[in-house]
């Protein structure tokens, strides 16, 4: 049993679908789950729905719907070829569920009416794309997700449930394998007990998957993306990147805490419990080896992993009684930190001081100030770069950093990180 997960480019026009639909019929022996995003843009669209909602702004929210309603429909009936099949009576389902909620006076938080709001992306999406699987021939068995994962309801990034989830796919998911070879459900919604739709956060639709190839033990989870796998730096940033053709769970989690935006750590878990194999492939050709994502891969064969976060600031948290900045000071300021939800991207102490790189976030890092300013002095450069690289070879970082002026650098075994401004740039 194979789980394969469809992003929203891949379905971004009818020649994607049809050629995703071309992808699943490669595979005719293979029982899959595959899990499917939004299409395209969509999500962002629903996101402006929830905005002017919640604002109060319901003609334009429920103008907004409509356009979404009426792109999907004329969708489906170019992909369909007419409007009997009964999908059309489900969108319809989909959209009334939808207006009740702008019906409504909002009187609970936002995050509440997001999640109401935006599921409907993933709902859309698959009940189109089911559709098309069952006219052209490859049968299929469409699943609402929201009736197989319980979670809390921490809304935008709930929690799932995994005892009471995993009785649902034993119960409600595997026998739909006995009568069909292919399952189609969405990505990124749940539900709690209340029956209250529910977003799973950042990479939520990735992560669908892992829960869905964790609790039907799977032989493996495939990212299908427009590229043609990992890369060992972001093409848009560095020229000559290659590809990376097999890495481990871990090595990917260490890059994403580093800032690439590679794998979420949350998504690698439930497979690596059960040692279950990543595959990211290309849709735009299968043929391509991609990457393989699992336990055990040979480190000293990786190229050097170059990850660049830009917009940074560097903070210098002096002791204004010129106190050492001991274990019980360093509590304070990271209690404060944590209220904040700032997180520390690189962080040096020394005698009198401690410096932490940080994203640049303007009205967090005024109420840092304010806090600490009776105890502490505190200064700050922007605008600067913070650079890693792992497993440095042959001068790279010597090379990525010449000319720049170094502000923070730390070394480790394999990883360097080095905070840095163009010569050109203003300390502030």
């Amino acid at each position: 049993m194979k789980v394969f997960k469809f992003g929203g480019a891949s379905l971004e026009s009818i020649e994607r679908i049809k050629n995703v639909a071309a992808i699943v019929q490669s595979f005719p022996e293979d029982k899959i789950l595959i899990v499917i995003s939004a299409m395209g843009k969509t999500t962002n669209e629903l996101e402006k729905v929830a905005q002017h909602y919640f604002m109060r702004k319901r003609e334009i929210a429920a103008q907004l719907l409509f356009n979404i309603e009426q792109q999907h429909i004329q969708l489906a009936e170019q992909l369909l070829g007419n409007k009997t099949n009964s999908v059309f009576t489900q969108l319809q389902e989909f959209f009334t569920e939808a207006e009740w909620t702008l019906g409504e006076k909002p009187v609970r938080p936002y995050d509440y009416y997001y999640d109401q709001i935006v599921g409907l992306g993933e709902l859309l999406s698959t009940a189109i794309v089911s559709a098309y699987f069952n006219q052209i021939g490859l049968n299929n068995a469409w699943l609402d997700v929201r009736d197989i994962f319980l979670t809390d309801s921490t809304f935008r990034d709930a929690n799932i449930d995994w005892e009471v989830t995993q009785r649902q796919v034993n119960e409600k998911v595997l026998p739909l394998f006995n009568t069909t070879n292919v399952i189609v459900a969405q990505g990124f919604i749940g539900s709690t007990d209340q029956n209250e739709s529910v977003t799973l956060g950042r990479e939520g639709s990735d992560f669908s998957a892992a829960v869905f190839a964790n609790t039907l033990n799977a032989e493996s989870q495939t990212i299908w993306k427009d590229v043609e796998g990992l890369k060992n730096a972001d093409p848009k940033l560095f020229p000559n990147t290659v590809n990376i053709p097999e890495i481990s769970f871990s090595e990917v989690i260490e890059m994403a805490y580093y800032g690439a935006q590679v794998i979420h750590p949350k998504t690698i878990k439930p497979l690596q419990n059960k040692q279950i194999p990543l595959y990211v492939k290309c849709f735009l050709d299968k043929n391509l080896p991609g990457t393989v994502i699992k336990e055990d891969t040979d480190a000293a064969q990786l190229p050097p992993l170059i990850i660049l976060k830009r917009n940074q600031v560097l903070l210098t948290i002096t002791s204004k009684d010129f106190g050492f900045i001991t274990e019980d000071k360093i509590a304070d300021i990271y209690d404060m930190l944590f209220r904040l939800k700032i997180k520390i991207n690189l962080m040096q102490n020394a005698a009198i001081s401690f410096s932490c790189c940080i994203d640049h976030n303007p009205e967090k890092i005024e109420q840092l100030m304010k806090t600490l300013h009776d105890q502490y002095k505190i200064t700050y450069h922007e605008e600067l770069e913070l650079l890693t690289v792992r497993y440095n070879k042959n001068g790279l970082l010597e090379e990525l950093i010449k000319g720049k002026t170094i502000l923070l650098e730390q070394r480790a075994l394999h990883t360097t990180q080095v905070l840095m401004k163009q010569p050109s740039e203003q300390t502030i």
